[in-house]
């Protein structure tokens, strides 16, 4: 950690909180002080420099102009490579998790290029939009329980060889592609479509974040009824027939 201080970065909130993902940054935020942690949370608007010197990176959703906005800035500002390049932690969603890849299709019809922090390929789909509850089993080497999200989004996300999914869906659309695929990930970045918001749903996640972050295997434990409460009644929700 920086200073002996976890330092917490939520990133671009003016361009990419459409869809109430701030409640991620909450969640880190919370379980880490609930173990005791001192903690030092940023939050990074559009026309800032990306601090180098962070733990763990949040990135949400957006609508399609604000998302190419952020990437043109992310680019230019280099700060997130860099702190990635340093071992941060970085966790993305939906438009932000696009924006991690190699390219995606922007508000104009044109291939944006991406950050390149994760090995996928973002394009717009052509059928119905990907609307609903997900749930998904979160791959076997992170040690998680099932996966419950809400996903609103058109794109397509292709993984390439150097990324691992996610997750694998149960019920519900994920990256798009037909193999049932769900974000992606490598050893420090990590991406997915799930809003809801995903780390309230799931806060096991934001204890993995923590626990790559401090480079330990694990935490105290925490009082986790309200969140087990949560996830039992939307996990319940996505196994209901349409």
């Amino acid at each position: 950690m920086s200073d002996n201080q976890l330092r917490v970065v939520w990133i671009y909130p003016d361009l990419l909180s459409t869809y109430g993902d701030q409640g991620n940054v909450l969640v880190v935020e919370r379980r880490a002080r609930q173990r005791g942690l001192d903690v030092a949370r940023l939050d990074v608007r559009s026309d800032q420099p990306i601090p180098t010197s962070g733990d763990i990176y949040l990135i949400g959703g957006g609508e399609d102009r604000p998302q190419r906005l952020a990437a043109e800035r992310l680019r230019r500002d280099g700060g997130l490579h860099r702190a990635v390049g340093n071992g941060a932690i970085v966790f993305s969603v939906c438009a932000g998790y696009q924006i991690l890849g190699h390219e995606f299709i922007n508000d104009l019809g044109q291939r944006e290029p991406g950050l390149g922090l994760l090995d996928v390929v973002s394009v717009r789909g052509e059928g119905a939009r990907c609307v609903g509850d997900v749930l998904a089993d979160i791959n076997p080497q992170l040690g998680l329980p099932p996966l419950t999200g809400f996903e609103n989004h058109q794109g397509i996300t292709h993984l390439g060889p150097t990324a691992r999914p996610f997750a694998q869906v149960r019920f519900g659309n994920g990256n798009g592609t037909g193999d049932g695929t769900e974000g992606a990930y490598n050893d420090t970045v990590f991406g997915t479509y799930m809003h809801g918001p995903v780390l309230a749903r799931n806060p096991q996640i934001a204890d993995l974040l923590l626990k790559l972050a401090l480079d330990v295997n694990a935490l105290p434990p925490t009082d986790d009824r309200w969140y087990e409460a949560l996830r039992d009644e939307r996990i319940a929700a996505a196994q209901q027939p349409a």
